[in-house]
């Protein structure tokens, strides 16, 4: 449907009528196969010299007319597909037929991949990179933009790469780059303050992700993995990129016939021109800087070293100025005013170095040790008075949107924080790979020890026509405050040990997979053990089929953030959080219109033995690291992927899913979990022209389901009520200026691989989404829940080009 009606319109905007020509004519028809002998739909026939032009049809037949006794050059072009061109010569009213053959492209075999064997055989999802270049990004990482795509995957915020993964929270996502662990920021409160992520796009090589019931070689946390590895340049490559948002450079070669090789980026981001569209305006000014770079050197052909180094550094300055937000129904809408004084100054600074060295002593055995270094010093300072009016509009009753009706509340506040968290991390891995026969087994020791310097000075004040809130008949309280000085010293012992085994019978293909994790915790003195294993089963059938089941036990020391209770103080009940999960799941493999396509489907089932509860507000997670809670999240993840258009791969996700807590002594019995979104669908969707496939088309959508809202800092005592649907499109469209097979004349241009001009649109119902709420009093007590609103649509102008 979607193909149906955006082809014609592309059409009709970029495309001129072609002029038919009054001379003496021949025809030239004929059938477009690939190398297996199928059809290929959507062949893009030209005569250059006469400028004319066809496609072929569904069953690769076409037919195009030529100018007689003139010799024509003809191409045949495809996007998947190799161009082929033919000479040829007819007389007047001569009709010839030749039936070209068309190869794959190299670079195409590597985009859509869903036939492979290999790919069957697979735990994890793989992310073909090509698509970090394709997917309209708005927020603060590619590779979390397609993530977001994936069932089970959801995440109700543009502009932050964080994401939540079948019911758990941000901080139960494991991410590696390079089998370095990498740590969420622990004082960011909105995804504009966030910054840029940590995984460089241009630097990837390969990307995979699970999203429950992953093996024991990964680390100890409840939800996900992210395993992203970065590339081992073999040839000069770089690449430039600019836009409204900001811009990105890197470069990567080899010397000495490949032993030492190189690769470096860097990144410059600011949101200015998105946060404009928010409904606080004032005077934004963020700015986001990265650099990294990943130095090999191959001693041997055994031996080599990896230095992998990072710096980044996030600046989000806001002087706030006024906000004028409406709300409610159509019976009780209401508007909010509010005049700001005062400013926000954060600053976020994060430094990685790692050093790997791998050693391989012969073809079946590799060992690897990793030393990395994490240090982050996060400053967040804000002095911010705001005079609000609390107006109900009377919209029923006849009242106008933009004028007041009647006053519910006049009042101020004022926001003050002075919060500096430093923190070091250090990290010395062992670990190894053996290959026997069909038995892969794999192994690791590794230590780690944080540090962790933390200065929290923060309060609210609040009144309402002139008393403070509460009231208070002798002295100003306030309404929220947290102070704390806070330093925590502790050490991490785990190791790993993981065995896979693969056998045939008459059946199918087996594959079994067992491992055991342990870790010691020195804090709080404690140990523990998490088993886990899958099987998958690849019967001999017709069809390409996978069936998996993965069991195992999952545990997670606290983080720093689950550490402190509600006033900021450090909590004397820390215990590990522990949950089981049970997966099954198939793969079915299959060929539609004469192209792949791959159906999966995974029910679940998270058996959450000890969770601390905690609540979301936008990306800050505040826990209360001194209750403690049972659970559960159960649902179905559905994902259908391949070529719904010719050579390019798209794909859709449904999620379906539930997730509850029962907080031990609360007498409240089963609660929604924060990350309660029942229903949640994703789609990432390509096209191209099929007349001139340099036009393309990127198409992101996203629906989130309603998620529980309470009131911040309270507990969980009182009501809740969840907030709206998120709702997001964002739109892409994009013309390849200069490719390989098409280089340009100009000298200019000479050392231009690729040149490309895309135009994005973000948003673009322009759907005004809910991502939290800012909870005010009255004198009464009555308190209003005001949503803040993300961003509204905007145009995004950006030029990518590659040498």
């Amino acid at each position: 449907m979607i193909q149906s009606i955006l082809r014609p319109l592309i059409l009709f905007f970029f495309l001129l009528p072609i002029q038919v020509s009054a001379q003496q004519n021949a025809i030239l028809k004929g059938k477009i196969t690939n190398s297996k002998k199928e059809p290929i739909l959507g062949a893009y026939i030209q005569i250059k010299n006469q400028k004319r032009v066809t496609t072929s049809d569904v069953n690769g037949n076409y037919t195009i007319e030529l100018t007689a006794n003139q010799n024509a050059t003809i191409t045949f072009s495809h996007v998947s597909y190799v161009t082929v061109t033919h000479e040829i010569n007819l007389t007047n009213k001569e009709i010839k037929e030749f039936n070209p053959i068309l190869s794959y492209k190299k670079e195409q075999l590597q985009e859509v991949r869903v036939e492979s064997n290999q790919d069957i055989r697979k735990q994890t999802t793989e992310i073909n990179t090509i698509h970090l270049e394709q997917v309209p990004v708005s927020g603060n990482g590619a590779v979390e933009q397609i993530i977001k795509t994936l069932p089970g995957v959801s995440s109700n915020n543009e502009l932050s790469s964080q994401y939540s993964v079948r019911g758990g929270n941000f901080d139960e996502n494991l991410v590696y780059i390079n089998d370095v662990e990498i740590y969420r920021p622990n004082l960011v409160r909105s995804g504009q303050q966030e910054g840029l992520s940590i995984i460089n796009p241009n630097l990837v090589s390969s990307v995979q992700f699970s999203s429950g019931g992953f093996d024991a070689k990964y680390g100890d946390k409840l939800s996900s993995v992210l395993d992203v590895k970065y590339k081992t340049p073999q040839h000069f490559e770089a690449s430039a990129e600019a836009s409204l948002l900001g811009s990105s450079a890197h470069i990567a070669n080899s010397h000495l016939n490949n032993k030492l090789s190189y690769l470096a980026g860097i990144r410059y981001k600011t949101n200015e021109y998105l946060l404009n569209s928010l409904d606080s305006k004032g005077e934004y000014k963020p700015n986001y800087t990265d650099f990294q770079a990943l130095i090999n050197y191959r001693f041997s052909s055994s031996l080599s070293m990896h230095l992998w180094t990072s710096f980044s550094e996030n600046n989000y300055n806001f002087k706030p100025e006024t906000r004028n937000t409406s709300f409610g129904t159509i019976n009780k809408a209401l508007q909010l005013k509010i005049y700001f004084e005062g400013e926000e100054k954060d600053k976020y600074e994060t430094n990685i170095q790692a050093l790997t060295v791998k050693y391989h002593p012969n073809s079946n055995s590799l060992y690897r040790i990793i030393a990395s270094r994490y240090e982050t010093l996060e400053q967040e300072n804000f002095d911010i008075m705001g005079q609000y009016y609390l107006s109900d509009l009377f919209v029923s009753q006849g009242g106008s949107n933009s004028e007041s009706v009647e006053n519910l509340g006049i009042g101020t506040f004022i926001d003050h924080a002075r919060n500096k968290l430093s923190k070091e991390v250090y990290t010395l891995d062992v670990k190894a790979d053996h290959s026997i026969n069909n038995l892969f087994l794999q192994w690791g020791l590794g230590v780690k020890q944080e540090e962790i310097d933390d200065q929290i000075n923060e309060w609210q004040y609040q009144d309402s026509a002139g008393y403070s809130v509460p009231i208070s008949d002798t002295n100003v309280q306030l309404a929220y405050s947290r102070n704390a000085n806070n330093k925590v010293s502790s050490n991490h012992i785990n190791s790993f040990a993981q065995a896979t085994y693969v056998f045939e019978n008459e059946k199918g293909e087996f594959q079994f997979t067992g491992g055991l994790r342990h870790h010691y915790w020195n804090y709080n003195k404690e140990s523990f053990l998490s088993p886990r294993a899958s099987v998958n089963y690849i019967p001999n059938w017709e069809r390409k089929v996978k069936f998996r089941f993965a069991a195992g036990y999952y545990q997670q020391t606290p983080s720093y953030r689950q550490m402190l209770t509600i006033n900021g103080q450090i909590s004397n009940h820390l215990k590990l959080q522990k949950s089981i999960h049970y997966v099954l799941g198939q793969e079915y493999y299959f060929t539609a219109w004469n192209r792949p396509f791959k159906f999966s489907s995974e029910l679940y089932y998270k058996d959450l033995k000890a969770i601390t509860p905690y609540d979301i507000e936008n990306v800050r997670i505040r826990y209360y690291g001194d209750q403690k809670a049972t659970g559960y999240a159960t649902g179905i993840d559905l994902r259908i992927n391949g070529e719904f258009i010719p050579g390019t791969e798209s794909w859709a996700s449904l999620s379906v899913m539930k997730t509850e807590e029962n907080i031990v002594g609360d007498a409240m019995g089963f609660i929604p979990r924060p990350t309660d979104e029942r229903v949640n669908f994703s789609m990432f969707f390509q096209d191209y022209l099929p007349s001139n496939p340099s036009y393309r088309m990127h198409l992101s959508l996203f629906y989130g389901g309603k998620l529980p809202v309470w009131s911040p800092k309270n507990g969980k005592n009182g009501s809740n009520f969840r907030m709206p649907n998120y709702r997001r499109i964002d739109l892409g469209f994009s013309k390849t200026l200069i490719d390989e097979n098409h280089k340009s004349i100009n000298s200019l241009f000479k050392h231009v691989k690729t040149m490309r001009i895309s135009l994005e649109v973000f948003n673009v119902l322009d759907i005004n989404n809910t991502v939290s709420y800012l909870w005010m009093k009255d004198v009464s007590g009555n308190q209003y829940a005001i949503p803040n609103y993300l961003t509204g649509r905007k145009l995004n102008l950006k030029l990518s080009v590659k040498f």
